[in-house]
């Protein structure tokens, strides 16, 4: 911004200065008009000289115009760009650190999962124990208790709890 400044003060200066030789060419036109004034040829020479590098440079200033306000656009659509990568860099940042926290909730869930589903089978091995020890003990009590079925007996002989 600081640039912008120096070149506002320059283009300042310069419109100043056309400014000011907008005058002096009113003046000198005036001058002519009142007094005409005769040269020779080298003098003419001169003076188309002079006028030719006076458009030249008039040509030239604004082409220097043109390409720092083309400059500032530049940089102003650089500023822009690094300021949409940096923004791009840290929404990046963001969703790799999401990322890795779904991933490490996953690994656990994954684990629970796994030690439930231990106590499942340990749970089921207990109950098919269980279930065998039942049958072992219908079949004692079958034998002790004479020819019952073990419908009858299942009802009958098995304890409440």
């Amino acid at each position: 911004m600081e640039e912008k400044g120096k070149g506002s003060e320059r283009w300042g200066a310069a419109i100043g200065n056309l400014s000011e030789m907008a005058s002096n060419l009113e003046s000198l036109q005036k001058l002519l008009l009142e007094k005409a004034v005769f040269v020779d040829e080298e003098t003419f020479a001169k003076a188309s000289l002079s006028s030719e590098q006076a458009r030249t440079i008039k040509v030239l200033e604004q082409r220097v115009e043109t390409l720092e306000r083309e400059l500032d656009a530049a940089i102003t659509a650089a500023a822009r760009s690094r300021s949409e990568k940096r923004q791009a860099e840290a929404a990046q940042k963001a969703a790799e650190l999401r990322s890795q926290e779904i991933t490490r909730e996953l690994e656990n869930t994954t684990k629970v999962f796994e030690l439930h589903m231990e106590e499942l089978r340990a749970k089921q091995q207990e109950i098919s124990k269980r279930d065998s020890d039942i049958k072992v003990l219908e079949a004692i009590i079958q034998t002790l208790g004479g020819k019952e079925t073990p419908s009858s007996s299942s009802s009958s002989s098995r304890p409440s709890h």
